[in-house]
């Protein structure tokens, strides 16, 4: 019996040749013409996929908006301008508010109403785009019982009694307000947070400040006894579930996190601001739900780190990425007993320094932010049960196919909420990608083709950890990291009317055309565009939303956009039943005019992405920013200590360095010294080799600066030529050679990101692989540059260090060499 993969055998008649020709000339002749033939449709075909000439450029623009019209792209009948006209006009404010009322209309936690995610596919598929729903077994919890209460001790005969009374109760829920019926839904939330511990505690409780890793620090050089105690901090700063990691680490038994109106700029009761639902102020009940995961060590299924979770899939412990002692968010209203229950015990936040005092908004209402702890005869029990289960999520994910099969722009947002409402985070995003959809099916209903793929996506499990959105990264890693040009993310697209960005370099400028082109709700002089009214600042990307896997993990190029709430407009209430319908027509986003402005937005940074024949990044802007990082993390090392601003890792400040000439170059490289194993804890120490390992940087950052330009100005020649008029058909060659130049510069473009990732990862964070870009590991939304670095920094070893100044210099170089 033949082997399995044995090819079948076939009996073949032999016989003598037989001539085909009678003339070898005539033969010859005809061979070659069939060949050329054959090699001049092959490569007619590949050119008409990737290029055609043809088109104009747009009036008043002068970009390469060639593909717009290209007949390569068989079938299409619009040029640019109808494009355009169409991704500006089909936005509207009536659709925008109809999908906010329908997606804030019911309770759709993470892995729950089903209803919603067929509903969103069909939706979908009607405005044109093909879509499926793709699922993942995850593990997630659910709250099942809480209980917080202030306990004082009884007395008995003038003594402490081993009973105690109830000083007073929280009541854990938000209150029911007459004016938004989402507050009273009978499905309503509990308020809970994501991957708490469960546990039954009773402590003494210390006021933590906001809870930050330096605050800690503070409090243990304040000789404040930590262990055994339950920490209660403010919201802000940092992320949530960092705070309960510090608080676990240093031996406290359970963690309470309240908003603090104090970070509520001017817009406060306290200012004589009414507050919701008569006024924009902070309503007191309010309570910020959210997760608590580790999210900086890794986000995604904890059970799961670096694959997908489908059935059936091995899973592993969670204690490294999800919190062991229990946590609880509540109100300001709920915080107020416990606070004041502090005052005079400990010493006070103005004994300790000046971060402690900022926005102390509830002074006014008897707090004196006495840091504690209470006397042992005034404790808070803290109860949390949790049920932790295996269960489906859902994502959403559509597609609309373009000429060339390997350059694709994923466009995603997530659609899960901690509450009925989320009329802002995140269905404002939903409500924006829907009539983006709805926009781009309009086009290709009228006969336009992208030049590349895009993918729609509507994720589910954001708010538990990026939970969707890993996964399904994780699942086609291989295809993002051959194909994947860019990721554009909108999260909360609108909860005020400032335009925010953050963003990969290489996308900035991808952001300023777009802004630069959409008409702002908001201005002050007719034709004021959102560029106009926009401060032009792009941050660097952190974490907290579903960009992270994309250009942390898999290397792609990613941004995130959307208006954020302002300095004097309403307080968006994050994570409470607030973030409601009613909230949004009424304070938020009142004839969600917004909300038509961020859908154009988003349709002309899709559009510029998948459909403009040089791809649209700019590498000299990703030089300019890595100078300013190695600039920054230089400044950091003056300073001996970790910053206590996540600020100071997030922004970019542009510092010129002189080209530096081969010979300098090459001197710099060869005088890398060998590692040291000093372990530097004292705060004494220094870097021996400090300044050599910056100039080193700074070299390769100019090399990656000369290679970056260069690739650049090839690209805006290839720009020009392709804006053109047609190439006659006989001049086939010359078409052919600049369609495989192209191709060659978006390929350059395409892989550019991906040669910043380092394959072992982060130290003690292996799931981030990128070395330039990762959340802090002690702020987890906001963004640090050179990681590695900042963190053998901050704790003085040396050795890491030169180990990161090694690989980073490396990165550099072959970024530069790969341009």
């Amino acid at each position: 019996m033949p082997h399995e993969h044995t090819p079948l055998l076939t009996t073949v008649r032999v016989g003598p040749p037989r001539r085909r020709y009678t003339h070898n000339v005539v033969r010859r002749f005809c061979t070659i013409a069939l060949s050329s033939i054959l090699i001049w449709s092959v490569l007619s075909f590949f050119v008409t996929v990737l290029f055609d000439p043809e088109a104009r450029h747009p009036p008043d623009h002068g970009h390469d908006h060639t593909p717009w019209s290209w007949p390569g792209c068989q079938g299409r009948k619009i040029d640019y301008e109808q494009l355009r006209e169409i991704l500006l006009e089909t936005p509207s404010r009536e659709k925008a508010e109809e999908w906010s009322r329908y997606y804030t209309a019911g309770a759709h936690l993470a892995g729950q109403n089903y209803s919603q995610v067929v509903w969103t596919k069909e939706k979908w598929e009607e405005f044109g785009v093909k879509s499926e729903i793709v699922a993942y077994d995850v593990y997630l919890n659910r709250p099942a019982d809480h209980r917080l209460a202030l306990l004082k001790k009884k007395k008995k005969n003038g003594e402490d009694s081993e009973s105690w009374d109830v000083a007073y109760e929280a009541s854990l829920t938000e209150d029911v307000l007459e004016q938004d019926p989402t507050s009273g839904f009978p499905n309503s939330i509990p308020t809970f947070h994501g991957y708490s511990a469960s546990g039954n505690v009773t402590a003494p409780v210390v006021y933590v400040n906001y809870g930050t890793y330096q605050d800690f620090e503070d409090l243990l050089k304040a000789n404040v006894s930590l262990a055994g105690k339950i920490a209660i901090a403010r919201y802000g700063g940092i992320f949530r579930g960092l705070k309960v990691k510090r608080a676990q680490e240093l031996g406290m038994v359970g963690t309470i996190l309240y908003s603090d109106p104090g970070d509520d700029g001017d817009v406060t009761e306290e200012n004589g601001v009414e507050p919701y639902p008569d006024g924009p102020a902070r309503q007191p009940s309010s309570v910020q739900r959210g997760s608590t995961q580790f999210l900086s060590v890794a986000p995604g299924d904890p059970t799961t780190p670096g694959y997908p979770s489908k059935p059936g899939v091995p899973r592993g412990p969670t204690e490294k990425y999800i919190p062991s002692i229990p946590s609880i968010p509540i109100s300001y209203q709920d915080a107020l007993p416990i606070l004041k229950a502090l005052n005079g015990h400990g010493p006070r936040a103005r004994d300790l320094n000046e971060y402690w005092t900022r926005n102390t908004g509830l002074a006014y209402k008897g707090v004196e932010y006495s840091i504690g702890p209470t006397p042992d005869d005034v404790v808070v029990n803290l109860y949390n049960e949790q049920t932790y289960i295996t269960t489906p999520i859902w994502n959403v994910i559509g597609v609309i196919n373009g000429s060339i099969p390997d350059e694709v722009v994923v466009v995603g947002n997530h659609r899960d909420a901690w509450i009925v409402g989320g009329a802002a985070d995140p269905n404002s995003g939903s409500a924006v990608i829907n009539e983006a959809i709805r926009s781009f099916g309009e086009a290709v209903r009228k006969g336009w083709k992208p030049l590349r793929t895009i993918v729609f996506a509507s994720w589910d499990g954001e708010e538990y950890g990026l939970v969707g959105s890993t996964e399904w990264v994780e699942e086609f890693l291989p295809w993002l990291r051959g194909a994947n040009l860019a990721y554009v993310n909108v999260d909360v697209g609108v909860s005020g009317p400032e335009f925010s960005a953050s963003a990969a370099p290489l996308l900035n400028n991808v952001i300023y055309e777009a802004t630069s082109q959409v008409p702002s709700p908001n201005q002050t002089v007719e034709g004021q565009t959102v560029a106009d009214l926009w401060s032009g600042h792009i941050s660097t990307m952190g974490s907290g939303s579903d960009f992270t896997a994309f250009q942390d993990y898999a290397g792609v190029p990613s941004l995130d956009v959307g208006f954020k709430v302002g300095s004097n407009a309403a307080v968006y209430h994050y994570h409470s039943n607030y973030d409601s319908f009613h909230w949004m027509s009424e304070f938020g986003d009142p004839g969600f005019a917004y909300h038509r402005t961020m859908a154009q937005v988003l349709n002309l940074i899709t559009a510029r992405l998948a459909d403009t024949v040089v791809v649209p990044f700019r590498a000299r802007d990703y030089a300019d920013a890595l100078r300013s990082y190695v600039a920054k993390v230089e400044d950091s090392t003056h300073t001996k200590k970790p910053s206590r601003d996540p600020s100071d890792h997030a922004d970019a400040h542009s510092l010129g360095v002189a080209q530096l000439s081969d010979e300098e170059f090459f001197s710099i490289r060869s005088s890398a010294r060998p590692h040291s194993s000093t372990d530097l804890s004292s705060s004494s120490s220094s870097f021996g080799s400090e300044a050599e390992s910056f100039r080193r940087l700074y070299a390769a950052v100019a090399r990656f600066a000369e290679k970056a330009e260069e690739l650049d100005e090839r690209a805006d020649e290839l720009r020009r030529r392709a804006a053109r008029r047609r190439i006659p058909w006989w001049r086939w060659p010359s078409k052919i050679r600049l369609g495989f130049e192209i191709r060659k510069v978006n390929t350059r473009y395409k892989f550019l990101e991906r040669k910043f990732l380092y394959p072992e990862g982060l130290d003690g964070r292996s799931w981030f692989k990128h070395v330039v870009f990762a959340p802090g590991i002690w702020t987890g939304y906001a963004g640090a540059v050179f990681p590695g670095l900042v963190e053998s920094i901050d704790t003085r070893d040396e050795a890491r260090f030169l180990k990161w100044v090694d690989i980073i210099e490396q990165a550099i170089l072959d970024a530069a060499e790969s341009l």
